[in-house]
Order: C-alpha cells, then sequence, then structure tokens
C-alpha cells in the first residue's frame, strides 16, 4: 500500500459542496493513468480510461467529506454551526477544526461549558449541536471580519499508522474509495470496457453529485467503492457486526439504498476467489452509498458495491486496514479486467 498517497487523500479538505481543494489535488492524481479527464457542473471529477469501447464501466467514490457550516458570529466573537452531512454531536467536543474563510483558513475549536461548572440537570442534557460553539481565538470584531456565514469547516486531524496493519484518519469515508479507484486504474492492464472514474461530490448529502455523473456517462456497468460502518465493537453482539475491520473488502449484498445485482455479487466473490482476495459479505439495512442513486438512473444500471470496513464513521477518528484496502485495489482490478465478459441481466 502507498500510505504516502493515501494520507495526502485523507487529509485534503473537502466538505460537501466545498470540495474545491480536495477537487484540484484529485484531478492532478488522476491525470496519468486517466487519457481524458473533465469537472461536471455538479463538481464531480469525471477520469476516462479507454479500454476496447465494448461497454461502458463506471467506478464510483466520492471526495467529499462531513463537517460543518458556520450559521451565526456572535457578540462575543463565539462560532455556531450546523452540520453538514451526518454527524454524531457528541463526537464534536473539544475538537480542532479549520475554517474555510474567503481570506484563508483559520483554526479553531470547539467548545461547551466545562464539566466544572456545569449543574446536575446540564450534565445530564445530551450533547447536541446547539451546545457547542467554536472559538477561533479572535477579537469579536475580527472574527466578524474574517468569518462569514456559510464558510465550510473541516475536521482537522492527520492521517496516522497505529497497530499492526491500521490506519486512523479524518475522511477515510471516502478518500479511500479515491485511492482505490486511482490506484485500480494504474494497475489495470487488460480490458474491454471503457472506464470511467467518477470522483463524485456532495455524496454525504443525499448522492448528489453520482446521480448526476452517471445520468451523464450513462454507464452499462457500475462499480461503487466507499466506506462501510463497521460495528466489530464491544457494545455488539457478533451477528451485528456488519462487516470487521481486518476481515477482507466487503461484498455488498444489501443496504438502505441498493439490493446489489445477484450477478455482479457472484462475479465479484468468484473473481475473489481466483485471484485469492481476501473478502467478507455484507448484508444491512441501514447505511447507503452513490450504489443507490446510480443503479436507478436513466432506464437502471446494474451496479455492485465494494466497502470497506471502517470504525468510528463521520467522525474525525475514522479506522480502516491497510490489508482490507490493498484487497480492495485487488478486486476492482479483477472486476475492470473482467467485467466485459459477464452478462449482468437479471
Amino acid at each position: 500500500m502507498d500510505f504516502p498517497l493515501f494520507k495526502k487523500l485523507a487529509e485534503l479538505p473537502g466538505v460537501s459542496g466545498r470540495e474545491n481543494a480536495a477537487r484540484a489535488e484529485i484531478l492532478k492524481l488522476f491525470k496519468p493513468p486517466a487519457d481524458e479527464i473533465r469537472v461536471d457542473k455538479m463538481g464531480s471529477v469525471i477520469a476516462l480510461k479507454k479500454g476496447r469501447g465494448a461497454r461502458k464501466l463506471m467506478l464510483a467514490a466520492h471526495m467529499d467529506e462531513v463537517g460543518l457550516m458556520v450559521s451565526h458570529i456572535d457578540d462575543a466573537g463565539f462560532i455556531r454551526f450546523v452540520p453538514v452531512g451526518g454527524i454524531d454531536a457528541r463526537t464534536l467536543l473539544a475538537q480542532r477544526v479549520t475554517i474555510h474563510a474567503a481570506n484563508g483558513p483559520l483554526t479553531g475549536v470547539i467548545g461547551t461549558k466545562p464539566v466544572h461548572l456545569l449543574d446536575a440537570a446540564e450534565a445530564a442534557k445530551a450533547v447536541t449541536v446547539k451546545n457547542l460553539f467554536i472559538d477561533a481565538g479572535l477579537p469579536p470584531a475580527k472574527a466578524k471580519e474574517l468569518i462569514t456565514p456559510g464558510d465550510t469547516v473541516s475536521l482537522e486531524r492527520n492521517a496516522v499508522e497505529f497497530g499492526e496493519d491500521l490506519i486512523n484518519s479524518k475522511a477515510i469515508d471516502d478518500r479511500a474509495g479515491v485511492y482505490i479507484i486511482l490506484e485500480a486504474l494504474k494497475k489495470a492492464k487488460n480490458f474491454d470496457c471503457d472506464i470511467y472514474a467518477a470522483i463524485n461530490a456532495q455524496e454525504e448529502v443525499g448522492l448528489r453529485g453520482g446521480l448526476a455523473a452517471a445520468y451523464g456517462i450513462d454507464p452499462d456497468i457500475a462499480l461503487v467503492v466507499d466506506a462501510s460502518a463497521a460495528n466489530d465493537l464491544p457494545s455488539a453482539p457478533p451477528h451485528e457486526y456488519n462487516c470487521s475491520v481486518g476481515k477482507g473488502v466487503a461484498i455488498t449484498v444489501m443496504d438502505s439504498g441498493t439490493i446489489v445485482n445477484p450477478q455482479i455479487v457472484k462475479t465479484l466473490k468468484t473473481l475473489a476467489l481466483e485471484k485469492g482476495i481476501k473478502t467478507q459479505t455484507k448484508v444491512s439495512s441501514r447505511g447507503s452509498n452513490d450504489a443507490a442513486a446510480i443503479h436507478k438512473t436513466r432506464a437502471g444500471v446494474p451496479t455492485g458495491i465494494l466497502s470497506l470496513p471502517t470504525r468510528y464513521i463521520h467522525t474525525s477518528a475514522e479506522v480502516c486496514s491497510k490489508a482490507d484496502v490493498d484487497a480492495a485495489v485487488g478486486l476492482t482490478v479483477a472486476f475492470i479486467e473482467n467485467c466485459c465478459k459477464h452478462n449482468f441481466n437479471l
């Protein structure tokens, strides 16, 4: 695994709808493997690697990450915010953040009333966004001068390796998918399909970029690569794990947005067995990704899902396995090189 590349991708700022910095770097990274590259009207990057033109395969991951948006600066200079995407307010306490202001990034800290000063009633209340604020360390007039409602705020956390095989970072969801598709495009050598890598904007706020990208590409087949919430935690019994970190890339059969084309599931499992790639099967009634939009586009698109098991998803401390990432790269390459040989009709 190329950890420095993974780290570069994960640390880029790119809150939904304001993916500019992430998009600029992704455009540079995809130019060498792609034959053509463009940005669509939703801000998604569409990179084409030409095969023999037999069919069009869409590979999809999303570049955006969950974050916050400034909603108000009070007369003391403290900043109120709303979430962009699904964030549990409990995970925001005491986080360092970056405020993406017009004149440049500013550091902030998410604060709340300290435990020493809470009375019993306050201590019993659940943490909500309404309880929290950002301290930018600025005098009130300066804060109001530099920061504007509508500025996005990203969580600040470096990507690090830890344990025997793990990575901890913000935005593994879904810069890991971006990494996997980029590496797969570099490694794929012999394929019939034209490959359209769609690195989508605004997935976290309703699958918006993926829907528009799929409509524009009009693919014959699609494969979505996304991080997936792993529930392999002390609080859950094994039958509720959903998928587990370190046990291979998950081949999703069902989630809340997609019942995956069974022929694609069978093909992925067969390819994994032939190539000796470690996989697990994911069946869940919760969570979704761009596949939920892509498979319903136009007259319908046979769509598969590779899910990277990720603990603590939608926080600044997401955790995945390097071996699972490598397994995902290997299976994506195998699918690219073999998908045009299969009929995915039901």
